[in-house]
This record gives structure tokens, C-alpha cells and sequence, in this order.
């Protein structure tokens, strides 16, 4: 559990830095140059992710169960990473509704893939894991708003064409996700009986 932990404290803290320490990162960005930044942040968030991947795995090894949710809840959970996926892919979609209209969708994203893994799963591991990082969500889109009005950061309205690729996208991302890759990489199948 301890790397598991270690890998949460150096990923989320890494992507916290815009929540609670944005004038530090912003001096700290102008002291040593974005590139240099950017290669940091990159390198830290990799370790950090590579210590949740494994502290993860070592934990499911040896489930410490705290509830055991009903099989539905898989059902819910996997219903609710389609929009979750959609948000997703509406952060990096140009010119979608659904960014012009949320402002911040991939931090909803990790909100609901969060809530509904936290419905579906009840051990100590994923609570700490799927916990992380919905509180951190809610802390990240509560901070990213505030700069937004801070900044009076004004979003272009969305168009058809874009919003309709976005959902596509995102529909043939949680299929592919929901049907095959979860089974794959997690040995879990979201709809199996």
C-alpha cells in the first residue's frame, strides 16, 4: 500500500501545484523556463503514475475489502464512464459545445470515472485511489474556475461539427474501453454477468 500511496502523494501533488501553489509554479516557470518546467512536471508525473500502476497492482494482490458492492453497481459504474470518456475527449476536440459550455471537462472527467469507480469497487486500495482523485477533482475545478474569473476568461461558443465528433470519439473510446481493454489490462469485464 505504501507505494500505492508514495505514487498518489507525487502524482496528485504534482498536479495540485495550479491549486495551491500557482504563484510559486508561475515564478517558479519564469525563473527556470517553460521547456525545463515542462520536462519536470513530465518526469515527476511519470514516476508518480508508474508508483500508483504498481502500488495499485501490489494491492489488489492482497484486497483489503471494507463493502461489497452489488453486481449492478459495475453495470452503473460502466454506464457512467461513457460521459466520463465524452468529457474527456471534449478537453482536446477543438471548438466542441461541451468545452464552451463546461469550461474545465476533463477535471469532470476524472470526477465521474472517480464516482464511479468508487461505486463499483470496495476495497481499501480503491478508495484511496478512486478517492484521491475525486477529491482532487473537486479541488482542481474549483481553483481552475476562480482563475477563469480571475482572468475573465471568455470560452468561444461550440459548433455542431466538433461537439459531434466529440461524442462520437468518446462513444467509440468507453466501447472500446467498456467491451475489451478494461478485460485486458485489469482483468475486470465492466457487463460480464
Amino acid at each position: 500500500m505504501i507505494y500505492l500511496l508514495a505514487g498518489l502523494v507525487v502524482f496528485l501533488g504534482v498536479h495540485s501545484l495550479r491549486i495551491f501553489a500557482n504563484d510559486w509554479r508561475t515564478r517558479t516557470i519564469g525563473r527556470i523556463g517553460a521547456l525545463p518546467w515542462k520536462a519536470a512536471y513530465s518526469l515527476f508525473s511519470i514516476a508518480g503514475f508508474g508508483l500508483i500502476v504498481w502500488g495499485y497492482s501490489l494491492a489488489r494482490s492482497e484486497p483489503m475489502l471494507l463493502w461489497s458492492p452489488p453486481l449492478f453497481m459495475r453495470h452503473l459504474a460502466a454506464s457512467l464512464t461513457l460521459p466520463a470518456l465524452v468529457l474527456l475527449c471534449a478537453a482536446y476536440v477543438p471548438g466542441n459545445a461541451i468545452k464552451a459550455r463546461l469550461h474545465h471537462p476533463m477535471v469532470l472527467a476524472v470526477k465521474l470515472w472517480a464516482i464511479a469507480h468508487l461505486l463499483a469497487n470496495g476495497t481499501l486500495a480503491d478508495v484511496l485511489l478512486f478517492g484521491s482523485f475525486l477529491l482532487w477533482a473537486v479541488f482542481s475545478f474549483s481553483a481552475a474556475r476562480r482563475r477563469d474569473r480571475a482572468a475573465g476568461t471568455v470560452y468561444a461558443p461550440g459548433s455542431r461539427l466538433p461537439t459531434l465528433a466529440t461524442v462520437v470519439a468518446g462513444s467509440l473510446a468507453w466501447a472500446t474501453f467498456a467491451f475489451w481493454l478494461h478485460g485486458y489490462l485489469f482483468g475486470v469485464q465492466p457487463f460480464a454477468l
